[in-house]
């Protein structure tokens, strides 16, 4: 059985580095993680990036900046603290991180813990798409964030939490029509 999680990464990337700015993971039971990078470089960030990111973040006296030691060492916490769920906890059950688009998200996850080889065992090696799993179900309907509440991480981690649950509310309506 998997406990998943559902993430969004903001980042400042150039095509050869992907620089976390804030990530923001939800898990299956609602409780939440979110954080900002003291590390990150704004003045690398295209006109986009600070627009539609950077003037979202919390200010700077906001305990939510963090070093990325510090929000590797949270977010590590986080993923494998044992949580109470309608069965039990989650200890020795598979984690499986969602998001959407998320192979550079994903990176900039990894990277938290150095290369991918010092990602620790408990960690999945990959995020599963949540936008590839949309088309595998034929596009459905799913829900939508107010634009202006986009490009916040923790905002669309809560986004892909909801996205699942469409998700999986239309394959199990396949299911019951006998579609696969």
């Amino acid at each position: 059985m998997a406990y998943r999680y559902f993430y969004d990464c903001e980042f400042i990337e150039d095509g050869r580095t992907i620089d976390l700015v804030s990530i923001g993971v939800v898990d299956e039971l609602g409780r939440e993680y979110y954080a900002v990078s003291t590390e990150f470089d704004p003045s690398r960030a295209i006109e986009w990036v600070r627009r539609n990111v950077l003037d979202k973040l919390p200010g700077p006296a906001s305990p939510l900046w963090k070093d990325r030691a510090t929000i590797r060492d949270e977010l590590y916490d986080f993923l494998v603290t044992p949580v109470r769920k309608k069965t039990g906890t989650h200890p020795g059950e598979r984690i499986e991180l969602w998001a959407w688009y998320g192979a550079y998200d994903h990176v900039a996850f990894a990277q938290l813990w150095g290369s991918m080889p010092e990602l620790p065992r408990a960690l999945p090696r990959m995020t599963k798409d949540l936008r590839q799993r949309w088309d595998d179900l034929g596009r459905p309907e799913l829900p939508v964030a107010p634009d202006a509440d986009l490009h916040d991480a923790l905002t669309d981690a809560k986004l892909n939490l909801a996205r699942w649950e469409s998700l999986e509310a239309a394959r199990r309506d396949r299911a019951a029509l006998g579609q696969h």
